[in-house]
This record gives C-alpha cells, structure tokens and sequence, in this order.
C-alpha cells in the first residue's frame, strides 16, 4: 500500500532539496505531474512523518482528512436536504475503496477533494471571492477539479455577469501563479508541461470505465477527440436546458444582474457543481481506481435531487451498489466496465428528465361572450 506515498514522498524530497526544475522532481512511478499546491502540501506530509517514514502517522492523518471531508460533505447535504438520512450510511460505511483511497493508499485525489468541498461550503454561504481561492487550491493539488469548473463559471456569470465575474477569475488565476512561482522563475514550460498536460496518455492496464474496448482504439486520439466533444455537448445542453432557467437568452448572463429583464430563479449551486463533475467524469478518457473518489460523495444528491416516489427509493440504492462493485472489480473487466457506462447513463437520465422545466400553463383566452349571471346574483 505504500507504492504511491513513496513515490510522492520521492518527487517532494527532490523540492526539500533545492530543486526547482519541475522537470528534475520525479518519483518510482514517473515524473511528478501535479501542480504545485500538491508539493507544498506533501512537503508538509513529508516532514511531518520523519521524510515520509513514518507511514502510520500519515494513515492517522489520512484518516483524520476522511472524517473532515465527511463533515463537510454532509454540511452541503443537510443546506440541501435532498437525501434521505439512511443513505448516509453507504457513503460512511459500505464503499471499501474509499477508505482504501483515504487511509490505505493515501492518494492527493482525497486532499484535493477536501478543499473543493470547502470552498463549495463558502459558495453556499455567499463567500464567493474565498470559495474561488479554495478552489484555485484544490485544482493546484490536483487538475481533476477543473471538471467543476464549467459550473463554477455558469455560477459566476449567473451571480455577478460578466464583468464582475472577472474578478473571482483573477483571484483563480493569481493563486496558481503565486504557487507556482519559484517553478516558473527557473524552467517555466517545464512546469506548465508537466503540472497542467492535458493530453497525458493512460495505461490501458489501470482503466475502470473503458475495459470493454481494444487497446488500440483506447489509445487513439480520434477517441480522445470524441470524448471531449461529447463532454462539451453535454455541458452545452445542460447549461442551455437543465442550469438556465430564465425566460432570457443564455446570453444575458454576461449582463449585469440588476439589468436583466426577467432575473433568473434561484439556482441550486450544488446541482450545478455535482452535474458539471459527473458529465466530465462520464467523458473521461480513462478513470483509475483513486478517480473514485472524484465523485463518490456526490453521487447520492445526484440520485435523490429530482422527485422520487417511495417505491423509486430502492432501484438508486441498488445502483449505488452495482456502481461500488464496478469500482471494487480488479482487475476491471469488459463486464464491469461495460456496467459502469450503463449506470452512469442511467444517472445522466434521471437528471436530464428528473430536472426538466415544468411545462408552460396556457391560460384559454377570455370567452367574447358575456358572463352568465347566476340565478342568486338575480
């Protein structure tokens, strides 16, 4: 279980040392690829466990993380109160991987997701300008939160329009610079290359979601192409259709908000958020077993946020389950994988027409003929 810890303990030494060459920071598993947030807070980690020997510290740290990361998560949940209680149970006690990720392998992927429930905290309670700080943190450990950001900017452009949006974009763009600093001034394309590579190639071998394919179409760029068009459609039609909601173009989200002509209605931030992550997970090229926790935590608002019948409640915990036991297959099969799709799918329905706008109600026009007078009127 201690593969990726000293691998991270490894590409962090190197920075402990004196090297500020992005490119020079590597580990047994390759080079490092994380931002930088990812290596000021693993350099903590590392000095706190003896240079990253004392791997027993870290797990009670980790641990530690898992049950602050609950707390934030069931803060979103009870401003939202969408969920019934007993699920909370399979988010606590029946996921293996998760605690797995958490306590076992002690992956970035949990520490990144912390912080992005904290600043979706501060979001919910109208602290935009410290949420987008703790999101630009939470993407500078690791860039998987970037798929919130399509949501986030919606929310922005919705809350403030376009120019007063600029603002909290700049406090995202400032941090990553302000992090990155002492990379950037020494060899800066190689840390741009190998913080933020978006076009990094995946082992076949660790793929959860794509197993049922051959290799080669996996490896494909023509696929990857058709990935992201897919992704960005549904971001497109879920912005268009599911997140505006105002009689308005869409357009009219980059006005101010005291100039629009019908204000939008109140906008659910975490419904947004939690469908701009899924669609991106969806369309990813390749999830890993960590990647799990992407989106776990959020997967119960997004089964219960649309109206459910009471016999409606057991079929979307059974595909929690099925969705656990895709993740808990390994190696993963063309089974399993297929089935992930299949529940993923399944998901992307329920809130495509679980969330769809009321049809518009059609007042018959006034009849030309006078109003009857009743007899007790005469």
């Amino acid at each position: 279980t201690e593969i990726d810890w000293k691998a991270y303990m490894e590409e962090v030494e190197g920075f402990a040392n004196g090297t500020l060459d992005y490119t020079q920071l590597k580990g047994d598993t390759g080079p490092l690829v994380y931002p930088a947030g990812f290596v000021y807070i693993f350099l903590g980690l590392y000095y706190a466990t003896g240079r990253g020997t004392d791997i027993r510290l870290a797990q009670y740290l980790f641990a530690g993380l898992y049950l602050l990361n609950l707390l934030l998560v069931f803060r979103i949940y009870y401003r939202t109160n969408k969920v019934p209680p007993y699920v909370f149970f399979f988010m606590c006690c029946a996921s293996y991987r998760i605690h797995s990720i958490f306590v076992l392998r002690l992956f970035n992927d949990p520490v990144a997701m912390a912080i992005l429930f904290l600043a979706i905290n501060l979001f919910l309670e109208e602290h935009w300008s410290w949420g987008c700080l703790l999101f630009s943190l939470a993407v500078s450990v690791k860039m998987n939160i970037l798929l919130f950001a399509p949501g986030l900017l919606f929310l922005l452009l919705q809350r403030f329009g376009l120019l007063g949006c600029i603002p909290k974009l700049c406090i995202c763009a400032l941090l990553q610079v302000i992090l990155g600093l002492p990379f950037l001034l020494v060899n800066p394309l190689g840390y741009l290359t190998r913080s933020f590579d978006l076009g990094r190639q995946f082992q076949f071998k660790w793929t959860v979601n794509w197993r049922f394919l051959p290799e080669e179409v996996f490896q494909n760029r023509a696929f990857h192409t058709a990935l992201l068009l897919a992704h960005l459609a549904g971001l497109g039609l879920f912005a268009l259709h599911r997140w505006h909601r105002s009689k308005e173009s869409i357009l009219a989200l980059l006005k101010d908000p005291a100039e629009r002509k019908h204000p939008s209605p109140p906008l659910t931030i975490v419904f947004i958020l939690f469908s701009s992550n899924f669609l991106g997970v969806c369309c990813s090229r390749s999830l890993h077993y960590q990647f799990y926790v992407w989106y776990f935590h959020t997967l119960p608002y997004l089964l219960w946020c649309t109206p459910t019948a009471k016999l409606a409640h057991m079929p979307k915990v059974l595909l929690l389950g099925v969705i656990e036991l895709c993740w808990n297959t390994y190696p993963s099969t063309v089974c399993s994988s297929l089935s992930l799709h299949i529940c993923h799918g399944l998901v992307l329905l329920q809130l495509w027409y679980g969330t769809a706008p009321p049809p518009a109600l059609h007042t018959p026009p006034p009849s030309r003929r006078p109003a009857a007078i009743s007899k007790k009127a005469q």
